[in-house]
């Protein structure tokens, strides 16, 4: 694959490499991606269906893991099908656009989950340490409500991010990674990427550090309440209603954070590990959240047991 060294003002297509390194191991590599894809496609089609086909479901912590569900396919079917394609086909080359559209639904929609992961432990908050009054606090038309705020910020916070990329002249159209991650694309340009650099990290920064500081004033509220229930049946209930999310956002938030600033400070971290692990990053969590969930979740798991006895059920 040869480097070009003209500028380019928007050039009409980049062209991807994949994980350096491991060109020899792409076709392999394909197949634990696809059939990971394969397992996420079908548990949160499950969760989204399951959670749709039992009224005793429509609540808000299952309203809010359906909008998780949502995001999770969305930030896993922009990526891993051209990820395959260039593994299994060497489809490198992708159009401009379509390197904008990839970048903003990967980065808008992970904006967007961390939104919906901190509703989620607001709405455990509530349940636990407010259970009086939680109907009246949360009814249904506030967990929408939730769910637009999340995704008003999310993509709003991100679009100016790909909006900047129109801005950058290019000396290469060769991207160091299996999808368009911002700086991947940003290390390409010749001129000034400072206003791309700071935008970048202070939009990852506003967000994750934003949300994780409350999702972690909200659970050691929570843990204070769980502590000072008195049966125990009670406390081992609520720590594995909670235990499911908390590994949620943990599967979500370490890979996430470890990929965006090696991009950017990690020079030493080799190359091939960092962009593996930013793949894994965007098929894991959603491969891994409607199995944690499913199996932490008794509502789930019986709404599921029901839904397959009535499809069995039908001639």
């Amino acid at each position: 694959m040869q480097h070009t060294n003209h500028s380019h003002q928007n050039p009409a297509s980049f062209l991807l490499m994949g994980i350096p390194g491991l060109e020899a191991f792409h076709f392999w590599l394909a197949f634990p991606f696809c059939s990971m894809y394969a397992l996420a496609v079908l548990g949160n089609m499950a969760i989204l269906l399951v959670v749709h086909s039992e009224p005793t479901l429509h609540q808000p912590m299952y309203l809010f893991l359906c909008m998780l569900s949502t995001i999770d396919l969305v930030l896993c079917t922009s990526t891993v099908p051209k990820l395959l394609a260039l593994f299994w086909t060497n489809a490198a080359e992708i159009a401009f656009g379509a390197c904008a559209a990839q970048m903003f639904f990967i980065h808008g929609f992970s904006a967007v989950e961390s939104g919906i992961l901190l509703a989620m432990a607001f709405d455990r908050y509530l349940a636990i340490c407010r259970p009086l009054r939680y109907g009246s606090l949360l009814p249904p038309e506030s967990v929408a409500k939730l769910g637009a705020v999340a995704a008003l910020r999310g993509l709003g916070l991100m679009t100016p991010l790909t909006c900047l990329l129109a801005r950058l002249t290019y000396c290469s159209r060769v991207v160091a990674h299996s999808y368009c991650e911002h700086m991947a694309v940003v290390k390409l340009a010749c001129g000034d990427t400072r206003p791309n650099n700071i935008y970048g990290i202070t939009a990852a920064t506003l967000v994750v550090g934003t949300d994780s500081i409350c999702i972690t004033i909200s659970y050691a509220l929570i843990l204070r309440a769980v502590l000072g229930l008195s049966s125990k049946e009670a406390r081992a209930k609520t720590f594995g209603t909670c235990g499911s999310h908390l590994g949620v956002i943990l599967l979500f938030y370490t890979p996430g954070l470890f990929s965006f600033y090696t991009q950017r400070f990690g020079q030493h971290v080799p190359r091939h590990i960092h962009i593996l692990l930013a793949d894994l990053y965007l098929i894991m969590p959603p491969m891994l959240n409607p199995i944690i969930y499913g199996m932490k979740t008794k509502q789930i798991r019986d709404g599921a047991l029901r839904l397959l006895k009535r499809g069995s059920a039908q001639p």
